[in-house]
């Protein structure tokens, strides 16, 4: 399965700014338009327990099952409730001090939402870039040297 052109990640974190919850029909979007690994052959067991997670609507258990399939480098560092919003903070590297760490934070009134959505940053900062096995030289518009005519009429 190829991953989703690069747009798709905005129309999917419009919708889920404007959500109020998490269906059924949402997270089928969000697997089928940003996950590599679901369903995954070697990963039957996980996948199979998020499927029963969004059946049972265990919304906060199938996003935070979802982020241990498709980013296992990732991990929750952070879950607070302030002033009627969930603040979400996903991180590679969770042990060190907040100063030194580049966590994805985000927020929203819903938890499993905010879950979602530092999972949606994640998976966008982790997605492969498509590149050529060549590397590429920026071409300047803007020469140094302007052309010049060189022949030789001798």
């Amino acid at each position: 399965m190829s991953l989703p052109a690069e747009n798709t990640f905005p129309d999917i974190r419009d919708r889920l700014r404007d959500a109020s919850s998490v269906t059924a029909g949402f997270m089928a979007d969000i697997i089928s338009q940003t996950c590599r690994r679901f369903p995954s052959p070697g990963q039957g067991g996980k996948t199979a327990r998020i499927e029963r997670l969004i059946e049972s609507g265990a919304w906060t258990d199938a996003v935070l099952a979802l982020v241990d399939l498709e980013l296992p480098q990732w991990q929750v560092r952070r879950l607070v409730y302030d002033e009627g919003e969930w603040h979400c903070a996903l991180s590679r590297e969770r042990e060190l001090p907040d100063w030194l760490d580049r966590a994805i934070e985000t927020r929203h009134e819903d938890l499993a939402l905010a879950i979602l959505g530092a999972f949606l940053e994640a998976r966008q900062l982790s997605a492969p870039e498509s590149r050529t096995s060549v590397p590429t030289v920026p071409h300047r518009d803007g020469s140094l040297c302007p052309p010049l005519l060189v022949d030789s009429f001798s």
